[in-house]
């Protein structure tokens, strides 16, 4: 891997991490004071929430302390793993696996960052309505997570029919 390609990563995941600390941050200083806020019609709501669990609340639910195994100490051991796996270039840079990688590293360290300093909680408030159409509550770290999976998902799925 060249230090071109390392300093991409770096500030991809430097940008992403900004992003959500500093959306997180105002969310919390303004949204439990005002309530919900609707925007597009109704399509996009700011709303505050607090997840104890992982994606759409999954675990919440457990005990305290297998939460902080899981959700702290395990992702901690895969996101520094997954880390350097991508910066020592072991990661295929074929269909963009590598950037994709980054999203989720970035995202991950952004809603672990919250779990660290929010006693097992991560702040949520984006919430995406149209019709019967929507989503759970969720940030922009979760936005990394989400589409650097997809984008891995779509990239294997791709290049595996194409090789076949």
């Amino acid at each position: 891997m060249t230090g071109r390609r390392r300093v991409i990563f770096l500030a991809l995941i430097a940008i992403i991490l900004i992003a959500d600390q500093a959306t997180k941050a105002i969310v919390r200083a303004t949204l439990p004071q005002s309530g919900p806020i609707h925007r597009l019609g109704g399509v996009v709501t700011l709303i505050y929430t607090e997840n104890e669990g992982a994606f759409l609340s999954l675990g919440s639910n457990l005990p305290a302390e297998v939460r902080t195994i899981i959700f702290d100490v395990i992702v901690a051991i895969g996101l520094s793993v997954a880390a350097v796996a991508l910066f020592l270039g072991r990661i295929s840079t074929r269909g963009g696996d590598d950037i994709a990688l980054a999203l989720i590293v970035a995202g991950g360290i952004g809603n672990l960052i919250d779990r660290i300093r929010f006693h097992g909680r991560v702040s949520d408030f984006i919430y995406l309505a149209a019709g019967p159409l929507h989503t759970g509550v969720f940030n922009i770290a979760d936005m990394a997570i989400t589409f650097g999976v997809l984008w891995l998902l779509a990239t294997w799925f791709f290049l595996r029919k194409r090789t076949s």
